[in-house]
């Protein structure tokens, strides 16, 4: 199957993205791995006729509306984020109406209509010092993590309204439990956690970073216990075989990154299937705070 894959990427010339979360087989025949900022960077950059996102449908979304003119396709197409799914656009729509002062922060882990309300997009990577550039005069709505929102909160004092919305893996699989569990058992390892994670577990860690960062992190330290998805961990362990890397908990699977096997690939490459569409009126105003998010960082 790789060696498929490999022909059928020269035969189209096409380039596949993989998030950090994939599996590992999957990270290993694409041309470029990363967190959402990294990849959205990329896609601006990228000259190819098909590009292939193995991750979830927000970021197919958000790489074709920063390369309209490429065709870009989703591993499966029914891979989707639960914690997107928490903001719907008309609830958005309807606290503008009544809240016209706010600016609007979106989570690039949102769908594209919630973006095409919004005034900036950010990624963890790159929250705290957005926000920090954003007029002090006006009160922000974060959404839809309200674990992010704290932790830009936290980092920048400003007055921050948050969304009812968190990722079901970092807010429920990831506790207090397992920091000191890990203490216990691990207690020359560093533990170091994803700012989607919730704010008291945040607290007790050594550092907090976006999943770019984590891996940083990873690579100057030989003892680290890692709050994130697992797909991170496990890429990192096969990466650095001599160090011990750790996952704070087993349990932190998101189902949704999971789903794209090495056959997927083939198939939705071979058949350049689950190509990602956006209504023009949609993707204009999408834009808009996604090239903000571009242009402050």
């Amino acid at each position: 199957m790789y060696e498929r894959i490999k022909e059928l990427k020269k035969e189209k010339n096409a380039v596949i993205l993989a998030h950090n979360y994939q599996t590992v087989e999957v990270q290993k025949i694409a041309d470029i791995v990363g967190d959402s900022f990294q990849l959205a960077k990329i896609a601006t950059e990228i000259k190819a006729d098909i590009i292939l996102f193995c991750g979830v449908k927000f970021m197919a979304e958000t790489t074709k509306l920063l390369s309209p003119a490429t065709k870009v396709l989703l591993s499966v197409g029914d891979a989707g984020c639960p914690m997107a799914d928490m903001a719907a656009a008309n609830d958005l729509q309807l606290f503008k109406e009544k809240n016209p002062n706010h600016l609007i922060v979106c989570y690039v882990n949102s769908s594209i209509e919630v973006k095409a309300l919004s005034d900036v997009c950010v990624t963890s990577s790159n929250a705290v010092n957005i926000v920090k550039q954003l007029p002090k005069d006006r009160p922000i709505m974060f959404l839809p993590d309200q674990n992010l929102g704290h932790y830009v909160q936290s980092k920048t004092n400003r007055k921050i309204d948050l969304w009812d919305g968190m990722c079901p893996i970092h807010h429920l699989f990831l506790t207090v439990n397992d920091v000191n569990e890990a203490r216990k058992v691990y207690p020359d390892h560093q533990i170091i956690v994803h700012p989607e994670c919730r704010p008291e577990l945040v607290e007790m860690a050594d550092f907090v970073g976006s999943t770019k960062a984590l891996s940083d992190f990873a690579e100057k330290y030989d003892k680290v216990v890692i709050g994130t998805e697992i797909g991170l961990i496990k890429m990192l362990q096969d990466k650095y075989h001599k160090k011990s890397i750790l996952p704070l908990s087993e349990k932190a699977i998101c189902v949704n990154m999971k789903k794209t096997s090495l056959q997927d690939v083939l198939n939705t490459l071979d058949n350049e299937s689950n190509e990602i569409f956006i209504p023009e009126n949609i993707a204009k105003n999408a834009l808009i705070p996604i090239q903000k998010m571009l242009e402050l960082n």
